[in-house]
């Protein structure tokens, strides 16, 4: 399995950065300098205004009296002068070494998780998230320290806990490819969370993330996603909403088969968290709404890409000869993703499922091979004219059945394949995929 990217939820993450809350630090008893020249290098780094000397005058106090008896003090108030400096990578370091000195202390981890958990989600490797999740098991099972009142512990764990189950969730998902374990985090890190809070930063954040992880399942729960998407799109910015929108719409239609209905789960998902009454129900199966379409629609030819890729995978051997009789021999263009290609075959995923999975669902074989500097790389994308595009004649299709973890799809072959530039005007007609394998409304 490819690494799971979920570049969507990443981009709204952005707007929302998690921050360590206000934390005290753990080690609070009055404590004396009783060597004067220590007291006076503690005094001099810790007066410091300009952050960057406040900086390099507390690494020095450290460097000079490792084991001062404000060591644990001095590295708490280092970490904070790496946050205001901005600087992640210094400010873990600190947080590691008071660790070191302090394994229960709280600020230490949680910020540490907080570094981590951003790495993993921009990097997705591996062992950064794993890092993340083992600080943060850690810091779920930190015991209260004696000097703290329950009062103050509660405010800690309210801030740090939901962000642990957070970071234990992406390394499920990222690293350990486990998407069940990964929700059941998810619904623990939103279960802490006040329903207002999931309206907002990193609760809103992990609400489309748990929407893309239900999606994400083999199978896919498509009930589930639809809601949390929801109730995401309910709350996010509006430079976002049509992003989520176009995921709702897209799972909302795959499973339900049409659009009505969809206002009322918005409605619904904006007052709870959690799915409350409700009922999506399949309307028909794929197999029937290919066979409404066929027999409903006049001139088959004048269907979309998207909507003939659909019933050639989803109809009965039938209605999917019915629809390629009128489809063979015709010139289209191929809008899409090339996932492979050579000088005499390009390999190119069309519908959102198939680049989603990146499995190429058109082959078109070359009218000529191409030049070594033509061959297109993968990740291309082929628009449809006047642009730069991807030009062949319909020649074979083949039905794939359906298995355990995913539906009937169909691969279509094409023959004498041209590229055409954005200058030259393409000789087919020009029909746009939709989104998905989902015909449109009528």
């Amino acid at each position: 399995m490819k690494k799971l990217v979920f570049a969507s939820v990443m981009a709204l993450a952005t707007i929302s950065l998690v921050s360590a809350p206000t934390l005290r630090a753990q080690d609070s008893d009055q404590i004396t300098i009783k060597d004067p020249a220590e007291f006076n290098a503690y005094q001099g780094a810790t007066t410091q205004s300009d952050p960057k000397a406040k900086a390099a005058g507390l690494e020095a106090f450290l460097t000079s009296y490792p084991q001062s008896v404000v060591k644990k003090a001095v590295l708490d108030m280092l970490i904070d002068t790496y946050q205001t400096i901005g600087d992640s990578d210094k400010a873990l370091t600190a947080a590691g070494r008071l660790l070191q000195a302090d394994p229960s202390n709280m600020k230490a981890t949680f910020l540490s998780v907080v570094i981590k958990k951003g790495q993993c989600g921009k990097t997705q490797d591996a062992q950064t998230c794993d890092d993340a999740a083992v600080l943060a098991r850690k810091g779920l099972g930190t015991p209260k320290p004696a000097a703290t009142s329950d009062d103050d512990w509660k405010k800690q764990t309210s801030a740090t806990f939901p962000i642990f189950h957070s970071a234990i969730a992406m390394d499920d998902i990222v690293s350990k490819k486990d998407i069940k374990e990964g929700i059941e985090e998810y619904k623990q890190e939103l279960m802490l969370y006040s329903p207002e809070d999931t309206k907002k930063g990193p609760g809103l954040v992990d609400t489309l993330q748990i929407a893309e992880a239900y999606a994400k399942l083999t199978p896919p729960d498509p009930v589930n996603a639809v809601w949390f998407y929801a109730r995401a799109l309910n709350f996010a910015p509006d430079s976002y909403k049509p992003v989520i929108e176009k995921k709702l719409n897209y799972w909302y239609k795959k499973f339900h088969g049409a659009m009505d209905g969809i206002d009322d789960v918005k409605a619904k998902s904006a007052e709870t968290v959690f799915p409350a009454g409700l009922e999506i129900k399949a309307a028909k199966t794929p197999g029937e709404i290919a066979h409404d379409v066929v027999t409903t629609t006049p001139d088959l030819k004048a269907l979309n890409l998207g909507d003939k890729e659909f019933i050639l995978a989803a109809g009965s051997k039938e209605d999917a000869d019915k629809l390629w009789a009128v489809m063979k021999d015709q010139v289209t263009p191929v809008p899409g993703v090339v996932i492979e290609a050579t000088a005499s075959v390009i390999k190119v995923a069309v519908t959102d499922d198939a680049k989603a999975s990146k499995q190429p669902d058109f082959i078109v074989n070359m009218k000529k091979p191409l030049a070594d500097k033509d061959v297109p790389a993968a990740g291309l994308e082929f628009k449809i004219p006047p642009a730069t595009s991807l030009v062949g004649t319909y020649d074979s299709y083949t039905q794939i059945p359906a298995t355990a973890t995913a539906a009937q799809t169909a691969q279509i072959v094409l023959r004498d394949g041209e590229i055409q530039s954005e200058k030259k005007k393409a000789a087919a007609p020009v029909h746009k995929p939709t989104a998905g394998h989902r015909p449109a409304n009528k």
